[in-house]
């Protein structure tokens, strides 16, 4: 069983945490991005057998659970692959921005190729690959580096950004996003799709209507010895 930790960055109330009210004038939460690039990853994956997961965050986005918390959480449940969705901020209604993948400065050989792989995978759905100097980054962020197993933050697009703003915000971007996530972990995870058994079909044919109930018998009969169902109907005109 490929067991994954997943989590929405921050919380639905942390300070600070939103796009840039000039570029979005709702001033989208950070939180409220992550977690519906979470969910959507949770839906995908019910479609395949042989893993399990665990949501550190608090799904509803109402606690704020930290990421010592978070970290002991994957840890104690033996996760193999720690993500951890995030968006940025630092333009400043610049243009550019784009995904940046960060993993622990001296992380495995086996995390870097989970970086590589879900930013790329990330890129060729998204297409949001912008000005950053890094975007395989590495950097000594608590939750890649206290992780027991190969972790890896992302960072899915600017906040601040003019570039990247209109597109974050998308139901579009959220899907493609959630799917290059999701073809990363079952491809290296080996899952399967999940078998679905479809529903028997029974073609039902009258072959007659009687007033006359022993004359409805006598033919349920006939039909019945020659190996097939025959089901008497009672109906009012």
């Amino acid at each position: 069983m490929f067991k994954i930790a997943l989590t929405a960055g921050h919380y639905r109330y942390t300070a600070g945490k939103r796009c840039l009210k000039k570029l979005d004038a709702n001033e989208t939460r950070e939180w409220v991005l992550n977690a519906r690039i979470a969910e959507k990853i949770e839906t995908i994956l019910k479609d395949y057998d042989g893993y399990s997961l665990l949501r550190t965050d608090d799904p509803n986005g109402e606690k704020e659970i930290t990421i010592e918390e978070r970290v002991a959480a994957a840890n104690k449940f033996g996760a193999d692959i720690y993500i951890s969705l995030h968006h940025n901020a630092g333009i400043y209604g610049g243009k550019g921005g784009g995904i940046v993948a960060y993993v622990y400065k001296n992380c495995s050989e086996k995390t870097k190729e989970w970086q590589k792989d879900l930013y790329e995978n990330l890129i060729k759905h998204t297409s949001l690959k912008g000005n950053r100097a890094t975007p395989l980054a590495s950097s000594n962020l608590y939750e890649c580096r206290a992780t027991k197993m190969p972790a890896v933050l992302l960072e899915l697009g600017f906040m601040d950004s003019a570039t990247d703003v209109p597109v974050i915000l998308s139901e579009k971007y959220a899907d493609s996003a959630a799917k290059a996530i999701v073809e990363v972990i079952v491809k290296k995870a080996g899952l399967r799709k999940k078998i679905v058994e479809q529903p028997k079909i029974f073609y039902c044919v009258q072959v007659g209507a009687f007033t006359v109930k022993k004359n409805a018998e006598n033919l349920a009969n006939e039909i019945k010895a020659k190996g097939y169902s025959a089901i008497i109907k009672e109906e009012t005109k």
